[in-house]
Protein backbone atom coordinates (compact mmCIF):
# COMPACT_ATOMS: atom_id res chain seq x y z
CA UNK A 1 0.00 0.00 0.00
CA UNK A 2 1.68 3.56 -0.92
CA UNK A 3 2.41 5.79 2.04
CA UNK A 4 3.80 9.17 1.61
CA UNK A 5 4.77 9.56 5.30
CA UNK A 6 3.94 12.55 7.32
CA UNK A 7 3.79 15.79 5.51
CA UNK A 8 4.00 18.69 7.26
CA UNK A 9 1.53 22.38 6.62
CA UNK A 10 5.07 24.20 5.56
CA UNK A 11 6.01 21.01 3.03
CA UNK A 12 2.42 21.66 1.33
CA UNK A 13 2.45 25.58 1.39
CA UNK A 14 4.32 27.07 -1.87
CA UNK A 15 7.46 28.56 -1.91
CA UNK A 16 7.07 32.21 -1.04
CA UNK A 17 8.88 32.98 -4.36
CA UNK A 18 6.15 31.66 -6.22
CA UNK A 19 3.26 33.44 -4.23
CA UNK A 20 5.44 36.90 -4.30
CA UNK A 21 6.81 36.32 -8.45
CA UNK A 22 3.45 34.64 -9.63
CA UNK A 23 0.92 37.69 -9.34
CA UNK A 24 0.10 39.31 -12.58
CA UNK A 25 0.86 42.50 -12.53
CA UNK A 26 3.87 41.63 -11.19
CA UNK A 27 5.42 38.54 -13.41
CA UNK A 28 4.65 41.20 -16.08
CA UNK A 29 6.85 43.88 -14.74
CA UNK A 30 9.53 41.31 -13.89
CA UNK A 31 8.92 40.10 -17.50
CA UNK A 32 9.94 43.94 -18.94
CA UNK A 33 12.72 44.53 -16.66
CA UNK A 34 14.15 41.43 -17.97
CA UNK A 35 14.28 42.62 -21.20
CA UNK A 36 15.56 45.98 -20.26
CA UNK A 37 15.89 48.49 -17.38
CA UNK A 38 13.28 51.35 -17.24
CA UNK A 39 11.85 54.24 -15.46
CA UNK A 40 8.76 53.88 -13.06
CA UNK A 41 6.55 56.04 -16.21
CA UNK A 42 8.25 53.41 -18.90
CA UNK A 43 6.81 50.44 -16.57
CA UNK A 44 3.06 52.37 -16.07
CA UNK A 45 2.93 52.59 -19.86
CA UNK A 46 3.83 49.30 -20.81
CA UNK A 47 1.89 47.44 -18.44
CA UNK A 48 -0.87 49.82 -18.64
CA UNK A 49 -1.88 50.26 -15.19
CA UNK A 50 -1.67 53.39 -12.97
CA UNK A 51 1.91 54.71 -11.12
CA UNK A 52 0.63 53.94 -7.52
CA UNK A 53 -0.20 50.41 -8.33
CA UNK A 54 2.87 49.74 -10.23
CA UNK A 55 5.47 51.68 -7.81
CA UNK A 56 3.07 49.11 -4.93
CA UNK A 57 4.57 45.95 -6.30
CA UNK A 58 8.10 47.50 -7.29
CA UNK A 59 8.27 47.79 -3.69
CA UNK A 60 7.20 44.64 -2.57
CA UNK A 61 9.75 43.06 -5.42
CA UNK A 62 12.57 45.38 -4.36
CA UNK A 63 11.84 44.25 -0.68
CA UNK A 64 11.97 41.04 -1.65
CA UNK A 65 15.54 42.26 -3.85
CA UNK A 66 14.31 40.79 -7.15
CA UNK A 67 14.63 44.26 -8.42
CA UNK A 68 16.43 47.39 -7.43
CA UNK A 69 17.07 50.77 -8.03
CA UNK A 70 19.16 53.43 -9.31
CA UNK A 71 19.52 57.40 -9.75
CA UNK A 72 19.90 58.23 -13.53
CA UNK A 73 22.91 59.94 -14.39
CA UNK A 74 20.92 61.90 -16.90
CA UNK A 75 18.35 63.42 -14.55
CA UNK A 76 18.59 62.50 -10.64
CA UNK A 77 14.87 62.98 -10.48
CA UNK A 78 14.52 59.12 -12.73
CA UNK A 79 15.48 56.30 -11.48
CA UNK A 80 15.98 53.02 -13.25
CA UNK A 81 14.93 49.61 -12.12
CA UNK A 82 16.88 46.24 -12.76
CA UNK A 83 15.76 43.07 -12.31
CA UNK A 84 18.62 40.55 -10.30
CA UNK A 85 18.58 37.70 -12.55
CA UNK A 86 20.91 35.56 -10.79
CA UNK A 87 18.92 35.73 -7.57
CA UNK A 88 15.76 35.44 -9.59
CA UNK A 89 17.41 31.96 -11.29
CA UNK A 90 18.51 30.51 -7.48
CA UNK A 91 15.16 31.30 -6.48
CA UNK A 92 13.46 29.66 -9.53
CA UNK A 93 16.21 26.60 -9.28
CA UNK A 94 15.28 26.37 -5.43
CA UNK A 95 11.51 26.24 -6.18
CA UNK A 96 11.86 23.47 -8.81
CA UNK A 97 14.14 20.91 -6.56
CA UNK A 98 11.32 21.94 -3.46
CA UNK A 99 8.64 20.58 -5.24
CA UNK A 100 11.15 17.88 -6.59
CA UNK A 101 15.32 17.34 -6.84
CA UNK A 102 15.11 16.18 -10.68
CA UNK A 103 13.48 19.61 -11.42
CA UNK A 104 16.86 21.86 -9.98
CA UNK A 105 17.23 23.86 -13.09
CA UNK A 106 20.65 23.33 -14.80
CA UNK A 107 22.16 27.15 -16.43
CA UNK A 108 22.69 26.28 -19.90
CA UNK A 109 26.26 26.41 -21.13
CA UNK A 110 27.93 29.10 -23.41
CA UNK A 111 28.92 26.32 -26.27
CA UNK A 112 25.31 25.13 -26.85
CA UNK A 113 24.51 28.43 -28.61
CA UNK A 114 27.40 29.30 -30.42
CA UNK A 115 26.85 27.72 -33.98
CA UNK A 116 23.18 29.44 -33.89
CA UNK A 117 23.85 32.87 -32.78
CA UNK A 118 26.59 33.28 -35.75
CA UNK A 119 23.85 35.94 -37.54
CA UNK A 120 23.87 38.35 -33.95
CA UNK A 121 24.77 41.45 -34.25
CA UNK A 122 24.95 43.74 -31.36
CA UNK A 123 26.08 47.72 -30.59
CA UNK A 124 27.05 48.96 -27.06
CA UNK A 125 26.87 52.41 -26.34
CA UNK A 126 28.18 54.77 -23.57
CA UNK A 127 29.52 58.32 -23.46
CA UNK A 128 33.36 57.95 -23.94
CA UNK A 129 33.54 54.05 -25.36
CA UNK A 130 36.83 54.09 -22.84
CA UNK A 131 35.16 51.48 -20.67
CA UNK A 132 31.77 49.80 -20.26
CA UNK A 133 30.59 49.93 -24.02
CA UNK A 134 34.23 48.29 -24.66
CA UNK A 135 34.14 45.61 -22.22
CA UNK A 136 30.43 44.68 -23.30
CA UNK A 137 31.75 44.14 -26.72
CA UNK A 138 34.82 42.22 -26.06
CA UNK A 139 32.84 39.89 -23.48
CA UNK A 140 30.16 39.07 -25.98
CA UNK A 141 32.38 38.40 -28.88
CA UNK A 142 34.54 36.14 -26.28
CA UNK A 143 31.98 34.62 -24.48
CA UNK A 144 29.70 33.49 -27.76
CA UNK A 145 33.19 32.04 -29.00
CA UNK A 146 33.12 35.34 -31.53
CA UNK A 147 29.82 33.85 -33.11
CA UNK A 148 28.79 37.25 -31.90
CA UNK A 149 29.12 40.02 -34.10
CA UNK A 150 29.85 43.18 -31.36
CA UNK A 151 30.70 46.73 -32.00
CA UNK A 152 30.73 49.86 -29.63
CA UNK A 153 30.74 53.12 -29.62
CA UNK A 154 30.48 57.03 -27.72
CA UNK A 155 28.06 59.69 -27.58
CA UNK A 156 31.32 61.37 -26.62
CA UNK A 157 34.55 59.15 -27.47
CA UNK A 158 37.55 60.17 -25.43
CA UNK A 159 40.87 59.46 -26.90
CA UNK A 160 42.08 56.61 -25.47
CA UNK A 161 41.00 53.21 -23.27
CA UNK A 162 40.59 53.63 -19.82
CA UNK A 163 43.71 51.73 -18.30
CA UNK A 164 41.68 49.99 -15.32
CA UNK A 165 39.01 48.63 -18.45
CA UNK A 166 42.51 47.18 -20.45
CA UNK A 167 43.41 45.55 -16.57
CA UNK A 168 40.02 43.84 -15.63
CA UNK A 169 39.86 42.33 -18.97
CA UNK A 170 43.37 41.02 -19.26
CA UNK A 171 42.72 39.50 -15.68
CA UNK A 172 39.55 37.69 -17.54
CA UNK A 173 41.95 36.62 -20.26
CA UNK A 174 41.04 39.07 -22.74
CA UNK A 175 43.39 41.71 -24.38
CA UNK A 176 41.80 45.14 -25.21
CA UNK A 177 44.87 46.68 -25.49
CA UNK A 178 44.62 47.65 -29.32
CA UNK A 179 40.63 48.82 -29.09
CA UNK A 180 39.92 52.35 -30.30
CA UNK A 181 37.20 54.32 -29.28
CA UNK A 182 34.46 55.77 -31.90
CA UNK A 183 31.70 57.98 -32.71
CA UNK A 184 28.20 56.54 -32.62
CA UNK A 185 27.67 58.15 -35.96
CA UNK A 186 29.99 55.54 -37.75
CA UNK A 187 27.44 53.54 -37.07
CA UNK A 188 24.06 54.52 -37.45
CA UNK A 189 23.51 53.49 -41.14
CA UNK A 190 25.03 49.70 -40.58
CA UNK A 191 22.20 46.95 -39.50
CA UNK A 192 22.48 45.40 -36.03
CA UNK A 193 20.36 43.15 -34.35
CA UNK A 194 20.44 44.70 -30.78
CA UNK A 195 21.53 48.35 -29.89
CA UNK A 196 22.26 48.51 -26.08
CA UNK A 197 22.68 51.91 -23.98
CA UNK A 198 25.04 51.36 -20.54
CA UNK A 199 24.92 54.80 -19.82
CA UNK A 200 21.62 56.56 -18.68
CA UNK A 201 22.80 60.10 -20.71
CA UNK A 202 23.55 58.38 -23.67
CA UNK A 203 20.31 56.99 -23.83
CA UNK A 204 18.41 60.19 -23.51
CA UNK A 205 20.27 60.87 -26.93
CA UNK A 206 20.60 58.03 -29.03
CA UNK A 207 20.01 58.21 -32.24
CA UNK A 208 17.78 55.91 -34.82
CA UNK A 209 19.28 53.11 -36.61
CA UNK A 210 18.45 51.47 -40.05
CA UNK A 211 16.74 48.37 -39.53
CA UNK A 212 14.79 48.97 -36.76
CA UNK A 213 16.93 47.11 -34.33
CA UNK A 214 15.85 46.09 -30.53
CA UNK A 215 16.73 48.22 -28.21
CA UNK A 216 17.66 47.66 -24.19
CA UNK A 217 18.87 49.81 -21.45
CA UNK A 218 21.58 48.33 -18.91
CA UNK A 219 21.54 51.26 -16.33
CA UNK A 220 25.07 51.38 -15.09
CA UNK A 221 27.08 54.25 -13.32
CA UNK A 222 30.12 54.76 -14.90
CA UNK A 223 33.52 53.22 -13.11
CA UNK A 224 35.88 55.57 -14.16
CA UNK A 225 33.93 58.39 -11.86
CA UNK A 226 33.78 55.68 -8.80
CA UNK A 227 36.37 56.79 -5.98
CA UNK A 228 39.27 59.21 -5.51
CA UNK A 229 42.21 56.84 -5.64
CA UNK A 230 43.53 54.34 -8.49
CA UNK A 231 42.96 51.23 -5.93
CA UNK A 232 39.39 52.23 -5.33
CA UNK A 233 39.23 53.03 -8.94
CA UNK A 234 39.76 49.60 -9.84
CA UNK A 235 37.60 48.11 -7.41
CA UNK A 236 34.42 49.87 -9.63
CA UNK A 237 36.04 48.14 -12.80
CA UNK A 238 35.77 44.99 -11.45
CA UNK A 239 32.22 45.16 -10.10
CA UNK A 240 31.41 46.64 -13.53
CA UNK A 241 33.27 44.28 -15.80
CA UNK A 242 31.27 41.74 -13.32
CA UNK A 243 27.42 42.79 -14.30
CA UNK A 244 28.65 43.06 -17.68
CA UNK A 245 29.83 39.43 -17.39
CA UNK A 246 26.67 38.38 -15.84
CA UNK A 247 23.86 40.09 -18.27
CA UNK A 248 26.23 38.84 -21.56
CA UNK A 249 25.74 35.53 -20.57
CA UNK A 250 21.70 35.94 -20.48
CA UNK A 251 22.10 37.82 -23.57
CA UNK A 252 23.44 35.17 -25.63
CA UNK A 253 21.24 32.74 -25.48
CA UNK A 254 18.51 34.86 -26.16
CA UNK A 255 19.89 36.42 -29.34
CA UNK A 256 20.09 32.08 -30.30
CA UNK A 257 16.71 31.47 -29.21
CA UNK A 258 15.61 34.73 -31.44
CA UNK A 259 18.05 33.49 -34.69
CA UNK A 260 16.60 29.98 -34.45
CA UNK A 261 12.84 31.34 -34.21
CA UNK A 262 13.58 32.98 -37.24
CA UNK A 263 14.78 30.72 -39.27
CA UNK A 264 12.11 28.67 -38.71
CA UNK A 265 9.77 31.06 -40.15
CA UNK A 266 11.95 31.97 -43.17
Amino acid sequence: MYSRGVVTETELAPPAFLQLAGHPLRWRLLGELARSDLMVHELTGLVDEPQNLVSYHLAKLRDARLVSARRSSADGRDAYYTIDIARFGDLLSATGAALHPGLRLIPPSDAAPRARAARARVLFLCTGNSARSQMAEALIEHRSGGTVKAASAGSHPKPVLHPNAVRVMRERGIDISGYRTKHIEKFVSRRFDRVITLCDKVREACPEFDGQPTAAHWSMADPAAEGSDAETNYRAFVRTADEIEMRVGLLIPQLSSENHNERKRS
